[in-house]
């Protein structure tokens, strides 16, 4: 891109174009607006609204009666889709993970009843098996050693059973190799041609998930590490290399997770591929901007918004976050 030559001081003063508020909004290169969230919530299979996390304030689990009510929520406030996540009970848990392939599982009942509350809203399922596992891994495991071939036949299944109840981005999760063509090829079978698929491409073994498996009860069940799967925090080729192959094998959207330590690697996604590209605003991401807040350390809003923005000025279509209808709602103001 041709730039202007600059001019010199006093000619050039570039304070100029900062020193109103209606100024600032009429040069703003990059502008956050609701309809670039994706809420992210944890559902759980009991009757009370919500159940506070502890490491998560301001980000309670819900009933599927209240992911009805969240779905009405996001429509009101301009926000596009939700993504769901489940907290199941363990004593449905098993080593493989069989109550994901339950078509009255917690996760189609949630997805049901935002349907039914507010249509226009669309729904995002996780695609991985680490909330119904006994032991906390996105797959199944035999002798200490994640299978790949034989987690991506039961990720098929997981994924037909979430289309059928209404869902309309399967997203896989678990870094599996080969799993997106395998999901693009049974939806294409079983008459869901029309469902999208928003692979994590590029999703690193990260420290910032913390708060995230307590939501969904899987912190005191794993057992070991996920790093034989999900990425080296030190590799960028290696998440081109990825987000190439998922889009090779009917990616509709890819995305990168966790997301503020990884800007760097969205921005590298989006100059490289011409395709809609999401990041992961993650628990520990937003854990930590409420415990500084709470502490008074920091604007908790202002933090929120300049996160957000930040995601969106590094190229991101969306971003799934926590924090989207508190965001949507400052935005709204």
């Amino acid at each position: 891109m041709s730039r202007a030559p600059l001019a010199a001081f006093p000619a050039i003063r570039p304070r100029r174009l900062r020193q109103s508020d209606w100024m600032r909004r009429l040069v703003r290169e990059t502008v956050l607006t609701p309809a670039d969230l994706i809420w992210s919530i944890v559902v759980h299979e009991g009757e009370a609204d919500t159940i506070e996390v502890a490491s998560m304030p301001g980000a309670p689990r819900l009933s599927v009666a209240e992911c009805g009510r969240a779905a009405a929520r996001a429509k009101a406030l301009g926000i596009p889709a939700i993504a769901v996540f489940p907290h199941v009970d363990p004593r449905k848990k098993d080593e493989r993970g069989t109550a994901a392939l339950d078509p009255d599982n917690v996760v189609c009942r949630a997805v049901k009843a935002m349907k039914d509350a507010a249509p226009e809203v669309g729904v995002m399922c996780d695609v991985a098996l680490d909330p119904f596992t006994s032991h906390g891994h996105d797959g199944l495991v035999e002798g200490g050693r994640i299978l790949n071939d034989a987690t991506v036949a039961v990720l098929v299944e997981q994924a037909l059973v979430q289309a059928r109840a209404g869902c309309d981005i399967l997203a896989p999760s678990d870094m599996m190799d080969g799993r997106v063509a395998a999901l693009r090829a049974a939806l294409e079978s079983d008459g869901h041609s029309d469902a999208a698929i928003m692979a994590y491409a590029a999703k690193y073994a990260s420290a910032f998930y913390g708060p995230y498996r307590d939501a969904i009860g899987s912190a005191s069940v794993l057992t070991g590490d996920k790093k034989t799967y999900q990425m080296d925090p030190g590799n960028s080729e290696e998440a081109l290399r990825e987000v190439a192959l998922d889009i090779s094998e009917g990616a509709d959207m890819v995305m990168v997770k966790p997301g503020m330590p990884y800007l760097d690697i969205v921005r590298r996604v989006v100059e490289a591929f011409s395709l809609p590209t999401f990041a992961f605003q993650v628990s520990g991401e937003y854990a930590m901007i409420q415990a500084a807040a709470e502490r008074g350390w920091i604007d908790g809003d202002r933090a929120m918004l300049e996160s957000l923005t930040g995601f969106k000025r590094a190229g991101c279509a969306g971003i799934i976050t926590y924090f989207a209808p508190r965001a949507a709602q400052a935005l709204g103001a």
